[in-house]
């Protein structure tokens, strides 16, 4: 951390007033140029090196606290026995007030009407708080830029320090606070030197002690984040952050992104340099795009500074990732370990995906001294997917770029096994309904020549269950109660099994249900599990069928409170075990799943159908044609003379 005048101390009474203000003095003399000079008075402090106002001493600060009728707050007393004032409190309040201008500020901006305007029956204290500082805070700002400094009475610590407030008309927000007044100094104090960094183009840059020092700890931070010690990293780079030291959002935002934080993460200082923008231009073009609803402009605002041909990329880049063609592909060990892992993710296996990431991830190499860890996957549709808080963590905890330290311990498995999770409730607590089928013994690839006809036998590039869904129902105009065919993602269920998901199940009509399941098993095995909802009655049913060689091995179907069965169902999953005498066959759905998985060893993986992106294809009705004399409902949706994009 920044030298001990400047680092933080519990005890207020106890700060060096004097090594901080003088430090701060010669800093803010030494970065003027001599334009920047507003007055004789500044002129007089720069030449002096001194920012404030000979000390007050204790007749000074009684007799200011006999005329407000209160004492100070410790470490306001403890600033005005080393200085009776201060100029240049950060870059908007020009005089800090001393033992003579400090005074009530009494509702003197009329902002306590306003934020009394807000208050109703229902507002909470901080509300009535705001309030009350325009009318009881103690102002400090005695020269300013619309600024208001209030120290206040009403929000007092244990130490009896006063919280500072402070509101500029151009913010236009609530009051900033600050714990006491030696925080609101050390809050300007970075303010300062965070201006100062972000001088105009042409300007020399700003160099002092305090700037090297930090400088040094962004270099010392980096390395830490590269042996795995992201933690301390990020705490060294958000300090040198609020200084506005050149680096440190950059390399911290890449630690945030990695965590699962996107909003105002923008890679500062970074991503507009040609060196980094392969890696860092994607996941924020990504950001950009699943928010963008109010048209493209804000990712040029994001990449100011930036020179043509790499907002030119960016907008390339943007649209691949809109139309799901955007590929991660960096080079060497590292670049053939992610093709691996697309391959798993592509099939479901994202745990595997992860692993393999994971397993490769000390082979990469940084594209130079900014580059902390890997995040081009981020925008990959594929792999994208695999990110979560804690497998972040364990990312940037793994050293890396030939740095050395101690590997993490794997993170939990996201997907449970098995396929039992398929019977808990959906988020608000409802039954979900499904179906699915399970294939031995070939590719994921080839379950829609088994599934679907015409056009239909051929997969979708991967995309998420809402974005399948929307596209297929894209510009669709007639609805048939009796075609019902299923939207199915498809992946890898185990050695040996592929399967296809329909997480969106219509209600099942015993009456009218074609099982796919003989279709499906030319050649082989089949399975097939529905379960949800009963059409017109709304009650629980499970259905599974087995079939080998294009017939059907043995079924039963649970309804209406009864079982029907047929063919020699195996003892483990002999539906007498399950549904006995229940009136409710929804409680045995999970011990039947488990037992599904356990006879034939498969399983479905829950964050790839859930979150991840997913071949899809559409498959063939699973209800019969009607019969003769069977009456049945179209619906037919005229769009007019145009077909909606969604």
């Amino acid at each position: 951390m920044v030298g001990g005048s400047i680092g933080s101390m519990t005890d207020t009474t106890r700060f060096d007033w004097r090594s901080f203000l003088l430090r701060w003095s010669g800093e803010w003399a030494d970065s003027l140029t001599d334009d920047e000079v507003r007055n004789e008075d500044d002129e007089g402090a720069r030449q002096a090196r001194w920012l404030g106002f000979p000390p007050a001493s204790e007749e000074l600060i009684s007799a200011m606290e006999e005329r407000l009728g209160r004492r100070m707050p410790p470490s306001y007393r403890e600033f005005l026995k080393v200085s009776d004032g201060w100029r240049h409190a950060g870059g908007f309040v020009w005089l800090l007030a001393g033992t003579r201008d400090a005074h009530w500020h009494d509702n003197e901006s009329g902002l306590a009407d306003m934020a009394e305007e807000y208050l109703d029956e229902d507002a909470g204290p901080g509300g009535r708080r705001e309030a009350d500082l325009w009318r009881e805070g103690l102002q400090l700002d005695a020269e300013s830029d619309a600024t208001y400094v209030l120290l206040d009475p009403g929000d007092v610590d244990e130490d009896g320090e006063w919280a500072v407030y402070t509101w500029a008309s151009w913010r236009a927000e609530s009051p900033e606070r600050h714990a006491n007044f030696l925080e609101f100094m050390r809050d300007m104090y970075r303010e300062f030197h965070s201006l100062r960094a972000h001088r105009g183009d042409g300007e020399p840059p700003f160099v002092s002690d305090t700037t090297r020092e930090l400088d040094a700890q962004v270099e010392r931070a980096r390395l830490e984040a590269l042996r795995g010690g992201w933690e301390r990293a990020l705490r060294e780079l958000d300090e040198a952050k609020e200084y506005g030291r050149p680096r440190a959002a950059g390399l911290g935002d890449q630690i945030r992104r990695l965590l699962g934080e996107s909003h105002a993460v923008y890679f500062d200082g970074v991503v507009t340099d040609p060196t980094y923008a392969p890696e860092l231009l994607p996941p924020l073009v990504a950001e950009h795009a699943a928010h963008s609803y109010r048209g493209d402009s804000g990712l040029r605002f994001q990449l100011r500074g930036a020179d043509e041909e790499l907002v030119s990329l960016a907008y390339a880049t943007l649209d691949q990732v809109r139309d799901g063609t955007y590929r991660y592909e960096p080079a060497g060990p590292f670049g053939e370990a992610v093709e691996r892992a697309r391959e798993l993710a592509r099939w479901g296996d994202t745990d595997g995906a992860w692993r393999t990431l994971m397993g490769a991830l000390p082979l990469w190499e940084p594209l130079g001294p900014d580059h902390l860890a890997p995040l081009g996957w981020l925008a990959d549709p594929l792999l994208g997917p695999l990110l979560t808080p804690e497998r972040g963590a364990e990312l940037l905890s793994t050293p890396r770029a030939g740095q050395a330290g101690e590997a993490p311990g794997p993170v939990s498995r996201l997907d449970p096994g098995g396929l039992a999770w398929l019977a808990e409730p959906d988020p608000g607590g409802n039954r979900t309904a499904y179906r699915f089928v399970l294939v031995e013994g070939v590719g994921p690839e080839e379950l829609p020549g088994r599934l679907a006809d015409g056009d239909g036998a051929a997969l979708d590039e991967p995309m998420t269950a809402w974005e399948a869904r929307r596209r297929w129902l894209r510009g669709k105009r007639e609805f048939s109660s009796f075609e019902d065919r299923a939207l199915m993602a498809v992946g890898r269920a185990g050695p040996g099994w592929s399967f296809a998901f329909d997480g969106d199940a219509s209600l099942f009509d015993r009456r009218r249900f074609v099982c796919p399941a003989a279709s499906a098993s030319a050649g082989t095995r089949a399975v097939v599990v529905w379960s949800g909802l009963r059409a017109c009655h709304r009650e629980p049913f499970f259905h599974l069928s087995v079939a080998r060689d294009g017939a059907e091995q043995y079924a039963f179907t649970y309804a209406d409170g009864e079982v029907r069965s047929s063919g020699e169902i195996p003892r483990a999953l002999d539906p007498g075990r399950f549904f006995g005498d229940v009136e409710d066959g929804a409680g045995v759905e999970r011990p039947l799943l488990e037992a599904v998985a356990a006879e034939f060893g498969v399983h479905l993986p829950r964050h790839a159908i859930v979150n991840g992106r997913l071949h899809t294809f559409a498959t063939r009705s699973w209800r019969r044609p009607p019969a003769e004399g069977e009456t049945y409902t179209v619906i037919r949706i005229d769009y007019g003379d145009s077909t909606p994009a969604d």
